[in-house]
């Protein structure tokens, strides 16, 4: 996918991407059975994850609601500027931000707040992310993955940080107590060559091979200090799958007026729903009824003015209203990627002293040397009659200063699709399809 504006530079010290962990302390092996890199030290933190954080509803719901308004927020810039189709992640992206948000201090912390649309002060922001984690992290048992190996969401972590380096106990300490990873140490001054190889390798692995060479070549060198890394791999089943008999080549209908020929799948059932005078949405179950894909299909020549206006509150409207009703539904198999730098979009959005010197990540290191040179993400999305997978990475780099009628619901059309977690409301991944034969 190609945004219109130029790509930042990638230097510094890459912060890869969403629930980090970790800190300093004795050399140990890595939890849940991870092996790191055959040349990677492993250090634990002393200090535990906590696995039952006292959060309340009202701060879990404060959290979602202003996860999901920044997730909105910025796929409305990225589809402002960038051409096609994309997808992404919000999820990934707000919880590696979070992490480092973690370390900001005065104007840094409050721009970041603002832009993202945290609410909840440091010590009630982190558990509430901890609590949707550790909800996510049990989804899916015994239902079905799309390919016949069992439902996965794994979302993992892994910190990455320079030998010998003085990280904040502190700062280390709340990352491990609310995102529980390790810390693996590399020589990213002498080699970061070789650490980037065996970050990409982690991620390519967390995610079955579906985000490679996450970091490029040269985005990693000697002033780099630290890499957080987030994964997020999803596979899953229709609740109500597609017959593969019953798909036919159809036309899908452009925003120029063309047409494109692509495989239409079809199925009737019963699926929750809503109609608005611009808008049709549909809310398809995975199998566990714990998950589902809401798409949302814009009226015929409303596709730009519905996609402009789409904000949280529209969404929960759109949410709130949905309800059981039979369904003929059309529908494009349809298999996307996108990479993103996403600098220029979050100090759009209201951050940008966090891209500059001025920057203040003391709460990292004790020192107002480190700023965020950009922000890499990338996603990837298959849709088929059986079910759904989906990836996802983030980076964040940082430098040194140095029932009734039937209703036919035909999705041959432009159309933007989330997948989320039910409970919780996280938005997981979101994304649009303006043609389905282009990846």
């Amino acid at each position: 996918m190609r945004l219109k504006q130029p790509l930042r530079q990638l230097t510094g010290l890459i912060l890869l991407a969403a629930l980090l962990t970790t800190l300093l302390g004795c050399t140990a092996a890595p939890p849940d059975g991870q092996q790191p890199h055959a040349r990677i030290a492993f250090a634990q933190s002393d200090t535990p994850r906590v696995t039952a954080p006292s959060v309340s509803a009202a701060h879990q719901e404060q959290l979602m609601a202003g996860n999901q308004a920044f997730a909105l927020n910025l796929y409305r810039y990225l589809a402002d500027h960038a051409d096609g189709n994309l997808f992404l992640s919000p999820h990934s992206i707000s919880v590696a931000l979070a992490m480092t948000y973690a370390g900001a201090r005065g104007m840094t912390e409050t721009e970041m707040a603002e832009a993202l649309h945290f609410t909840l002060t440091q010590d009630r922001l982190h558990p509430a992310f901890n609590q949707i984690d550790l909800a996510l992290s049990r989804r899916g048992e015994g239902a079905e993955g799309k390919d016949d190996e069992g439902f996965r969401l794994h979302v993992v972590n892994a910190l990455w940080g320079q030998q010998e380096y003085p990280f904040r106990e502190a700062y280390l300490d709340t990352l491990a107590r609310n995102y529980g990873a390790g810390l693996r140490l590399v020589d990213f001054v002498s080699d970061a060559e070789a650490a980037r190889i065996a970050i990409n390798d982690w991620v390519g692995e967390a995610t079955e091979g579906r985000i490679e060479d996450l970091i490029p070549q040269g985005a990693l060198n000697d002033l780099t200090r630290l890499v957080l890394t987030n994964a997020i791999y999803f596979n899953a089943a229709w609740a109500e799958t597609f017959m593969e008999e019953a798909t036919r080549d159809g036309d899908f209908f452009l925003l120029d007026g063309r047409s494109v020929r692509v495989p239409l799948m079809r199925q009737a059932a019963a699926f929750r729903y809503a109609g608005g005078a611009n808008y049709q949405a549909i809310e398809l179950p995975y199998d566990g009824g714990e998950l589902s894909m809401v798409i949302l299909l814009p009226g015929t020549g409303e596709f730009e003015t519905f996609e402009r206006g789409l904000d949280q509150a529209q969404l929960a409207s759109i949410l709130d209203s949905l309800s059981f009703r039979p369904i003929d539904l059309t529908m494009p198999r349809f298999e996307l990627s996108s990479t993103f730098t996403l600098a220029d979009a979050l100090s759009a959005l209201g951050m940008p002293l966090a891209f500059s010197e001025d920057a203040d990540f003391s709460g990292i290191d004790d020192t107002h040397d480190l700023f965020i040179s950009d922000v890499i993400h990338q996603a990837f999305v298959a849709v088929d009659e059986s079910g759904t997978e989906a990836a996802a990475a983030t980076a964040v780099i940082v430098a040194t200063e140095s029932l009734v009628e039937r209703t036919e619901v035909r999705i041959d059309r432009p159309f933007i699709f989330l997948i989320r977690d039910i409970e919780t409301g996280a938005l997981l991944f979101v994304g649009r399809t303006l043609n389905p034969a282009e990846s």
